[in-house]
This record gives structure tokens, C-alpha cells and sequence, in this order.
């Protein structure tokens, strides 16, 4: 595999479809591209191959990108990011696709405002509950942790001043696709759905953010669903979801100091539904000897929901910038 490295100090440039519009479309392996070296001349970057044919690196003055040939892994400032259309490389140039320059780039480096400046209610949405245990390791029990880290969070972002709702407060189901309903009827600003992971690997941990699939992009894990998906309810803030999901992702691994999975994308009912901005944190791996007796150690979870707190809190201040 291939890899990519753009640093990509960004220049208040928008990277709108307009900009990109300068720019000559290549169709590639049913994907349509922009050359990469193109692009960093239209917004006055350096460009270099820093390994031939596997490492390119574009500077400027405040940011910078990691990306990898052949593959959709990236790095936006320090945070690995998944994006929707692998990096394509052909006769000796590098391509981008311009959905990633604009859903995935774009919200980091120029993230969007709000005119309201309001981000006061936060939804809290515990993972499974009831009848739907989640991930399950011997008697342990994904829905017991989500409640136990919702409920700690609650407390911090509420010392912070926020005000929180949680979609279950204690061992309940509440179906997946009213959640969001819930949300929006409490009049909250933002969803976070908490959840811990589980993979055949044992040896993998680490964490992971999701936010919704752009419309007509296959999602990280795909699971059969891809390109022919159009537009949902979630879709509708698209750029706050990504600056979110960047921010949290951003926060928690610096707090816990663990292996970052990166910012995802999926189209989870959670997401796909929420007619507001929404995520869904993946804290680690239950199936893990080492991030599993992290999660259900207390002292642990704090420092997790300190860092989800950081992130929302770093989030509100861009909107508000």
C-alpha cells in the first residue's frame, strides 16, 4: 500500500465546489478526481513527492494532512480521518477526490459558523439498554458502560453549562430510529451516541468517532451499502457533524493517550435520522485486554467523557469564532 503524506497548512481558502471548479476532472476506477498538485496551486500550497509514487507533502502556514495511496486513511491536523474515495495515483500524479476536499477538508480547516451562536443542550444518547445488551464480554455488558460513561458525562458537561438530556437513564431500550426524534423534541443542539467497540482482533484498540456518510459516498464500513445512497435527514448538517466529530476525536486521544481509529463515516440510524448535528463515539474495544479493563474502570471513563466534553466545548468555540 501506498501511501500519501500532504501537510496542508491551510490558508482561509474555501474549498467550495465553485473553487474546485477551476480544477479539470479525471475519472478514475468509477471515481472522479482532481490532481492534487493542481489543487495546491489553485490555493497557493507547496507540493512535493516526499517518497516517490507513496508520500506527497503540500504545506502552508497553519495546518497540515497525511493522506494514503490507494487508500481512503488520511490525517487532518493530527487526527486521522477516513475519507469517502481513495487517493488515486496515475502516471506519476495524485488525485484527490473533490467530495473529500469539500466534506472532509473543508469543515476542518474552515469550519462553519452559527449565526445563533447556540449550543446549550446536548442529547446524550447510552448505547443499547434492555433487551439489547450490545457487546458482550463473559458477564459484562456494553449497555451497562454507556449508561455509566453517559452518566458521568452528563455531570461534567453540566459543570461546564451546558444543559443535558439523555435518551435512557437507566437499563431501557429506546429504538434506534426514535432517538434522534427524542433529541429534537428536547430541543437539543447536538447528539452523541456512546458506545464501545468489539473486533475479532483482540490485539486492536483504540477510538473511533462516526459522523453521517455524505450523500451518494460508500461509508467506512460499508457493510454493503455505498454510492447509491442519496441524502437523509442527517446529511442536512454535514459540515458541523465532521467539525464535531474532528474536534472529539481530537480531544479524546490526547486525554486518553490511546490508539486514534480516526473520524468515520457510517449512515448508523442515529446519524442517519438526526435533524441535527450528531456523532457516535466509539470509546474502545471491549474485546481488548487492555482497553477493555480500562472501560470498566471508572477513573478511565472520566478522563474518556473529560476529553468528549473538550471536544464539544473546542467545537462550540469554532462555530462561534
Amino acid at each position: 500500500m501506498l501511501v500519501v503524506a500532504a501537510f496542508f497548512w491551510a490558508a482561509p481558502v474555501l474549498f467550495s465546489q465553485t473553487t474546485l471548479g477551476k480544477l479539470e476532472r479525471v475519472e478514475m476506477f468509477g471515481n472522479t478526481y482532481v490532481s492534487m498538485r493542481d489543487w495546491a496551486e489553485l490555493i497557493k500550497m507547496d507540493f512535493k513527492w516526499t517518497r516517490k509514487d507513496e508520500e506527497i507533502t503540500m504545506t502552508s502556514k497553519w495546518s497540515k494532512f497525511v493522506f494514503t495511496v490507494d487508500s481512503r486513511q488520511s490525517q487532518i491536523n493530527g487526527v486521522a480521518v477516513s475519507l469517502s474515495v481513495p487517493i488515486a495515483r496515475r502516471n506519476g500524479g495524485a488525485y484527490i477526490a473533490p467530495l473529500d476536499v469539500v466534506s472532509a477538508i473543508n469543515p476542518v480547516i474552515n469550519p462553519p459558523r452559527n449565526p445563533k451562536g447556540k449550543v446549550k443542550t446536548i442529547c446524550l444518547d447510552p448505547g443499547h439498554g434492555g433487551k439489547d445488551p450490545g457487546n458482550q464480554e463473559g458477564r459484562l455488558q456494553e449497555k451497562k458502560y454507556t449508561l455509566l460513561l453517559a452518566e458521568e458525562l452528563k455531570s461534567k458537561l453540566e459543570d461546564a453549562g451546558f444543559k443535558v438530556v439523555l435518551t435512557r437513564s437507566d437499563d431501557s431500550f429506546t429504538e434506534l430510529g426514535s432517538r434522534p426524534e427524542y433529541a429534537r423534541k428536547r430541543g437539543a443542539d447536538l447528539l452523541v451516541s456512546l458506545h464501545f467497540n468489539a473486533a475479532a482482533d483482540k490485539g486492536v484498540t483504540g477510538v473511533e468517532t462516526y459522523c453521517m456518510t455524505p450523500p451518494h459516498a460508500s461509508s467506512t464500513n460499508a457493510r454493503g451499502e455505498g454510492a447509491a445512497n442519496g441524502a437523509y435527514e442527517g446529511n442536512r448538517y454535514d459540515d458541523r457533524n465532521m467539525w464535531l466529530a474532528w474536534n472529539v476525536q481530537k480531544s479524546v486521544t490526547k486525554a486518553l493517550g490511546t490508539d486514534d481509529r480516526g473520524v468515520r463515516r457510517a449512515r448508523f440510524a442515529v446519524l442517519r435520522h438526526s435533524e441535527i448535528p450528531a456523532i457516535l463515539v466509539e470509546g474502545g474495544f471491549m474485546t481488548s485486554s487492555d482497553d477493555g479493563k480500562k472501560i470498566y474502570d471508572r477513573a478511565w471513563r472520566a478522563k474518556l467523557a473529560q476529553g468528549i466534553l473538550e471536544g464539544i466545548q473546542a467545537y462550540k468555540k469554532g462555530l462561534d469564532r
